[in-house]
């Protein structure tokens, strides 16, 4: 009995989205072809990073060398965004990761994915409302905070007078993006402020070969004193000086806060329904976009970097004060406050509706937060939600949303890397439904048959292994690959932390380098058992090349950069995962509405 009761709960936990099963697309009346979903990509990436992020990495952590990270960051983007691309081509439904791990995975990783995407959209909001937020104030003369900082008693905590004036704006935004649900052509508005930003990128970018200066990318304390002396504006840490004044491991560090610079680009998976040829048009535009940011993020760290001693960066505009250009500081901080409100609507409000609406339709979440239940007592409980959250993020500092953001996206981007690695070797799956619908009325026994029929006609050796006997793929060898996946993800998960945490490694040290090179030994081993397992032959418009290294190179570097974030950070992301657990295995288990 115990038995049965515990195989029963651990096939819920696994149990797939059928493909037969409808899916709930997101509909705006318009179509979109290859062009207008790069413009989506692009405009969804490029938004509030590209005018403090760079700023931010280079004063702070990386120095001149955020040009590398931003290249490392772009690269391990671009590894993600294949995966996405495939997924695009493979299931051409609007799901983004949530649907991916649900279909391939099951619902208990589903769920955690959609819940970590509740929380990176969240920030993500609270991101752009803190940037809008310091770029309106410097417009207006510092007036916001000055007023609050005057109106209000000297006994109160500066952290609860900001977070007061970013709690008003909170409520500003609310009361403005509610009437964005109803209104669908606000995406031509979106399309001419993407080409807005790209207008003023450019500006910085010749700016930077006009003005700039390669002594600022060798850098002494001598220079250090200097400005010190004879500057006005409030330095940052000097480091040791030069291109890498914070050495390897701030090139490490900014990689991971970089990352965030690149993500957006899964809004295009998000609009399958929308798209005249998704096949086709999804893979395309994923990849385009991700190297038109690439470029973007390299040519405005370069500019920045070389036009402004890195220690005296503060936000995009302010680099116009330094060289004495003022006419071109009010000009770029018009347009970052002009973009980075609108981009508001298109990169929060509809991607965190649509998430919520499809886990409730699930049964992961309370259904009152469908849309289907189209009331106002469903309006004011999504939105007391969000509002919870978001006051929640307020709270936090501008790096820890930046972290938490990364990190969130990181684990999502490795489960679609994973979901790649299961899909490529499995067989055809079909009529899950009604395979899991005949489990579960028998109790499992349907399944012992299967597992026994099929122990009787396949049967695991060690040859079998490294020479399979079928050239397509079997339901022995997907469960092969499943069970060698699983253990790479973890040996690759003790390697980083080897990596990331035993500082003897650089030094000679034989431990810490005789348990790389066994864990080394051990993934090219179970790398190799999967590599001669017969792939799928099922044509698609895009696939990920060089199956099994990318996906795995791919898990590998967000894991490794995961490892960089501060322990603060990883704290955060536990206690949301703790409630995120505690709301699934109170409600979600066992409403959800699954096979």
């Amino acid at each position: 009995m115990l038995h049965q009761a515990l195989c029963r709960f651990g096939r819920k936990l696994v149990r797939r989205r059928p493909l037969e099963k409808k899916v709930n697309e997101f509909k705006s009346g318009i179509k979109l072809s290859t062009l207008d979903l790069v413009a989506l990509g692009v405009g969804h990436t490029v938004g509030v990073s590209v005018f403090v992020l760079a700023t931010e990495v280079a004063s702070n952590q990386a120095g001149p060398s955020i040009v590398i990270s931003i290249l490392v960051a772009g690269l391990t983007s671009l590894l993600a965004g294949l995966c996405y691309a495939e997924f695009g081509a493979w299931l051409p439904h609007s799901g983004s990761a949530y649907l991916y791990t649900y279909v391939t995975m099951g619902e208990l990783w589903a769920f955690i994915t959609g819940w970590n995407l509740i929380l990176s959209l969240v920030a993500d909001a609270v991101i752009v409302m803190k940037a809008w937020i310091l770029t309106f104030d410097n417009l207006i003369g510092n007036w916001f905070y000055a007023t609050l900082h005057e109106r209000i008693s000297q006994h109160v905590p500066q952290v609860f007078i900001d977070c007061l004036g970013y709690l008003a704006m909170n409520l500003l935004f609310w009361l403005i993006e509610i009437p964005s649900l109803f209104y669908h052509g606000f995406f031509r508005v979106f399309k001419l402020f993407t080409l807005v930003k790209f207008l003023v990128v450019s500006f910085v970018i010749i700016s930077g070969f006009m003005k700039g200066d390669l002594h600022n990318w060798n850098l002494t304390e001598e220079d250090y004193m200097q400005a010190e002396v004879n500057d006005t504006f409030s330095l940052g840490p000097l480091g040791s000086g030069g291109f890498m004044p914070f050495g390897f491991e701030g090139i490490l560090r900014g990689v991971a806060t970089c990352f965030y610079a690149f993500i957006g680009f899964d809004s295009i998976v998000t609009r399958v329904e929308e798209t005249q040829t998704p096949k086709r048009s999804i893979p395309k535009s994923i990849v385009i976009s991700l190297l038109i940011c690439f470029l973007v993020y390299f040519g405005v760290s370069v500019a920045v970097t070389l036009m402004v001693p890195y220690y005296q960066l503060t936000t995009l505009p302010e680099v116009f004060l330094h060289i004495g250009w003022a006419p071109a500081y009010y000009v770029v901080a018009f347009a970052t406050f002009c973009c980075i409100f609108v981009s508001i609507y298109q990169s929060f409000l509809l991607p965190i509706r649509w998430v919520i609406d499809m886990m409730a339709l699930d049964g992961v979440l309370f259904p009152v937060l469908a849309k289907k239940c189209a009331c106002i007592h469903t309006c004011i409980l999504f939105f007391e939600f969000i509002c919870i959250v978001s006051v929640m993020l307020l709270f936090f500092g501008f790096a820890d949303l930046l972290d938490l953001r990364s990190i969130v996206t990181l684990t999502s981007y490795s489960l679609v890397a994973f979901c790649v690695l299961i899909v490529r070797y499995q067989p055809e799956w079909t009529n899950e439904e009604n395979e899991a619908q005949v489990q579960e009325k028998n109790g499992g026994n349907e399944a012992q048959v299967q597992e026994e029929d099929g122990s009787a006609a396949e049967k695991l050796t060690l040859q079998g292994l490294f020479f399979p006997g079928s050239p397509t793929p079997t339901p022995l060898s997907g469960r092969v690959v499943v069970v060698c996946s699983s253990l790479l993800v973890l040996l690759l998960t003790l390697l980083c932390l080897v990596l990331a945490q035993w500082p003897g490694l650089l030094s000679g040290d034989p431990a810490p380098i005789t348990v790389v090179v066994l864990l080394l030994v051990l993934i090219t081993g179970i790398t190799g058992v999967i590599w001669r397992q017969p792939q799928s032959s099922t044509p698609l418009p895009f696939k990920v090349p060089a199956v099994p290294l990318l996906p795995l190179l791919s898990i590998f570097v967000n894991v490794y950069l995961m490892m960089q974030m501060t322990a603060a950070t990883w704290a955060q992301f536990g206690v949301w995962m703790l409630i995120g657990f505690a709301l699934y295995f109170g409600y979600g288990l066992w409403h959800s509405l699954g096979p």
